[in-house]
């Protein structure tokens, strides 16, 4: 199939957002906002750095590189309403799997309403998925990193590590897959963005999120950084499924700070709006612990400490910087 028939075979029959006046056929699409914020984020897989055809088949890399993007709107407290596809395509790549890859992106964006309206197709040596996606939110609501206050919460959503969990199962493990590796492969080929359950935080005057896509070593770092503020986390208190604790119980305390990719919200909320988090996570079905504090900066530069037992490891973006004890 030649470029301009591939391109007309993955063209929406329709539309469904109101805002768009012109979509694929013509050299841009236009949007004409209704009196709202757009956010836009963007993100590139490309074949043999983030995935492989024997982990990840096609239509789980569309639904995860579009997942990805979507989880980014979710950190900002956007809707997701449009998308853009660039894509790279080799010539041992068959247009049976092409489709299916499209086909994981379409499925996704069918449950946000999400409209594909443009995007660009060449031909490469290595495939690579660029995604370019664009949500709404309320005037001056979004969500920034920069949000946070001594005294606030420190709250993540989900579980952490399955992702990590998922991968290594693919690419390691021989033995027949049990119930629980199943659900850590899940876990990795089609993360669920937890975007309603930023929507039901709409009405919250302040919060600061970060989607975990390099595990909350990093996002909790990154909150650390642009708010000025130093984080305590409590390692007791990290999240993790029975299934990650049974397929690797030497691994999975790691994993839980730096396996990254399960595409979870860290985020932090003052103490008196943590009821509107319980009331959210309960509406959308989203687990939500608390698993910290933000507290004054005490260095000179914003510190993240994870407090297990009587220790204090100071948190580097990457895993422990060094260690300490509680009186040093």
């Amino acid at each position: 199939m030649d470029e301009f028939s591939f391109i007309r075979s993955i063209q929406p029959r329709y539309y469904r957002q109101p805002s768009l006046i012109k979509g694929i056929s013509d050299d841009g699409a236009v949007i004409r906002p209704f009196g709202e914020d757009f956010v836009t984020a963007v993100d590139t897989m490309v074949e043999g750095v983030h995935f492989t055809k024997e982990t990840m088949p096609p239509f789980y890399i569309g639904h995860r590189v579009l997942a990805a993007n979507i989880s980014d709107l979710a950190a900002m407290g956007s809707t997701p309403v449009f998308y853009m596809v660039s894509i790279t395509i080799p010539h041992h790549w068959r247009e049976v799997e092409l489709k299916s890859l499209y086909e994981g992106m379409k499925l996704l964006a069918d449950d946000y309403q999400m409209d594909l309206i443009g995007g660009d197709t060449v031909s490469g040596r290595d495939l690579s998925v660029t995604v370019t996606v664009m949500g709404t939110v309320a005037k001056n609501k979004a969500r920034y990193r920069s949000a946070a206050r001594p005294g606030d919460i420190l709250f993540v959503t989900g579980t952490l590590g399955d992702s990590r969990g998922g991968l290594e199962w693919l690419l390691h493990e021989e033995r027949p897959q049990s119930e629980d590796a199943a659900y850590l492969v899940k876990r990795h080929r089609s993360p669920e963005p937890r975007v309603a359950f930023a929507e039901n935080l709409a009405h919250l005057s302040r919060m600061a999120l970060n989607d975990v896509s390099d595990g909350i070593a990093n996002e909790a770092n990154e909150i650390a950084e642009a708010s000025d503020v130093d984080l305590e986390i409590a390692a007791d208190k990290l999240p993790y499924s029975d299934a990650l604790a049974n397929c690797y119980p030497d691994q999975y305390e790691e994993w839980l700070l730096s396996g990254g990719e399960d595409f979870e919200l860290l985020g932090t909320i003052p103490e008196e709006d943590w009821p509107s988090i319980q009331e959210a996570a309960d509406k959308t079905g989203v687990a939500v612990t608390k698993i910290g504090r933000v507290t004054q900066k005490n260095g000179d530069v914003p510190c993240v400490r994870l407090r297990r037992n009587h220790r204090v490891d100071v948190l580097g973006p990457s895993g422990y910087t060094h260690l300490k004890g509680e009186d040093e």
